[in-house]
């Protein structure tokens, strides 16, 4: 919850703008300020304080404990000019916050931590439990020394310029060991702890087991992913509480799947009460991995038998490939979720001219794989390479990744061995319509016209589907040096099933510097005008110019009404 506190009439009407766009996230706090201060500090995970930030430094100093633990706090100014990460910039997520308050309310962000300014992610910020000396190393990186990373198990990382040795060292390590000197660990959660137990099992019980378990493989609790057990579990007490105690989810699955597992010590005990001959050694390997601890059951000094068991596997690194979408070109077009994606990645995929549109938006230490036209394939292949090897990757396109662009030959090569996500791009017909006026308001489909990858004969039924349709027909890839036929021989398809006064929209480079576009009709366009950087919008039989825009109505009624 983030809570508001304002002590004017400009402050308290930027707070309520606050408010009424985050009515679930918000809190509003009145009163005398000292007062609200002090219970939005010790209830909220986060405020915005609409004050001068002298006054908040004094209001909250008395109250800071501990960067862990204290909330974000972000100052406002009385103009409503600059919202400003005053405390907790990483660990209270203000920095973040700041950033959020200032594009709501039109105010310039203010973010002083150094990393951030820099543009290097915070040690503490990769969301990775982080032990050692996070100061020292941190300052190593901002003042330029070679900082390595001694990778024991590989895992997604963002960028962070490391070099290949040098006296501080980022660890990255799921053993139990401590930080030396000028050294940070940073823990994946790369352990899974398969867990069985008996009905009523005391949870000192299956917590000592695990911990026993992990201190005897030289493991670290703190890259535990999850407790792994058989759905019939799924509530047991003993295994919910060892889970919460060591703040990890509880994962299940079902007896006919651990049944299909293969593991070294099956049991009859199992088999009997829930049906799998393997809970702890099956459920920790279900999703693969190797398995560290086969099944060890526990020890109790009472002489009775035991009550849990429990088998640790190390999972294989999943890596992370972000298919993005550029949009047409124009930066302002480009989402804020493509530029996150952009700056998370540590290895960047793509075509060497939109690398360059976006070269300034990476973090140093990003590690780029560019090259030229005709590689598609070889990039998509590339990508999904990297992200096997544990990376954080980003592969992207222009417009819309996923319209004839890079996701398709991306996710035809990948597996489900990779976690895959895609980021939407403004397409070039949608830029391309926007200029024009309005040529999409009714059904539409695209069609390219390079024969390069399809049959002319299978695209020419396409277009012909479309006139027959009355369908509004978006060309991409219409014409280019090589192909001079294709456009023409659409166009004469779609004159069969249209009048010759039929609006055609034509865009080039949309969104770009050099933008140009004209509105002519069917009979009048010259397709030797037209070029592989142009999109060619044809409407249908409804479709009309007025005022100078091209616009096909919603409905027919509206073309009945005007007739």
């Amino acid at each position: 919850m983030i809570g508001l506190i304002s002590a004017t009439a400009a402050g308290a009407a930027a707070r309520d703008r606050l408010a009424a766009a985050w009515p679930d996230r918000t809190r509003v706090y009145e009163g005398p300020v000292g007062d609200a201060v002090r219970a939005a500090f010790a209830e909220c995970e986060q405020l915005v304080c609409f004050l001068a930030t002298g006054a908040v430094v004094r209001l909250v100093a008395p109250l800071l404990g501990d960067k862990k633990s204290d909330p974000g706090v972000v100052c406002v100014d009385e103009g409503g000019r600059f919202a400003v990460s005053l405390v907790g910039g990483h660990g209270g997520g203000a920095n973040e916050l700041a950033e959020q308050v200032g594009e709501l309310l039109g105010a310039a962000p203010v973010v002083t931590t150094a990393t951030d300014a820099v543009g290097i992610p915070g040690l503490d910020t990769l969301g990775l439990p982080v032990e050692g000396d996070v100061a020292g190393v941190t300052r190593a990186l901002l003042d330029g020394e070679p900082v390595a990373l001694d990778a024991e198990v590989a895992w997604p990382l963002p960028p962070v310029p490391f070099a290949p040795r040098g006296r501080h060292t980022v660890r990255l390590t799921d053993r139990a060991v401590e930080p030396v000197d000028g050294e940070v660990l940073l823990r994946p959660p790369s352990l899974v702890v398969g867990v069985g137990a008996s009905k009523g099992a005391p949870v000192e019980e299956v917590l000592g087991l695990v911990e026993g378990a992990l201190r005897d493989a030289g493991l670290s609790a703190r890259s535990i992913a999850e407790l792994a057990t058989v759905d019939a579990k799924r509530d047991e007490p003993g295994i919910v509480e060892a889970a919460a105690r060591l703040g990890v989810p509880v994962v299940t699955y079902s007896a006919a799947e651990l049944a299909k597992v293969e593991v070294p010590n099956p049991s009859d005990a199992p088999l009997t009460a829930v049906g799998t001959p393997s809970v702890a050694e099956a459920s920790a390997l279900a999703r693969g991995g190797e398995l560290l601890v086969p099944k060890r059951k526990s020890a109790r000094a009472d002489g009775h038998a035991s009550m849990a068991t429990c088998a640790v596997v190390r999972r294989a690194a999943r890596g992370r490939l972000a298919v993005v979408g550029l949009g047409p070109g124009a930066r302002d077009l480009l989402t804020p979720r493509a530029t996150a994606e952009l700056r998370r990645a540590s290895v960047l995929v793509g075509l060497d001219q939109y690398v360059d549109q976006i070269r300034d938006l990476l973090r140093p230490g990003t590690r780029i794989l560019e090259s030229g036209l005709g590689a598609e394939e070889e990039r998509a292949r590339t990508a999904v390479a990297e992200a096997r090897k544990g990376q954080a990757v980003a592969l992207i396109g222009s417009g819309d990744a996923g319209v004839y662009a890079m996701a398709s030959p991306a996710l035809a090569e990948a597996s489900d061995d990779i976690d895959v996500t895609g980021v939407p791009g403004v397409t070039a017909a949608l830029a391309a319509g926007a200029i024009l006026g309005a040529p999409l308001g009714h059904d539409h489909v695209s069609i390219s016209l390079s024969d390069l990858h399809t049959p002319w004969e299978v695209i020419e039924r396409r277009v012909r589907a479309a006139a027959e349709a009355d369908i509004v027909v978006t060309f991409y890839n219409p014409r280019s040096r090589g192909r001079d036929w294709q456009l023409p021989k659409a166009l004469a398809i779609l004159a069969e099933h249209r009048e010759p006064a039929t609006p055609v929209g034509v865009v080039r480079n949309a969104s770009r510097p050099d933008e140009s576009s004209r509105l002519t009709d069917l009979a009048s366009l010259d397709p030797a005008t037209v070029d592989m950087m142009t999109v060619v919008t044809v409407g249908n039989t409804a479709t009309r110019e007025i005022a100078g825009r091209m616009v096909t109505p919603r409905g027919y009624r509206w073309q009945e009404a005007a007739s």
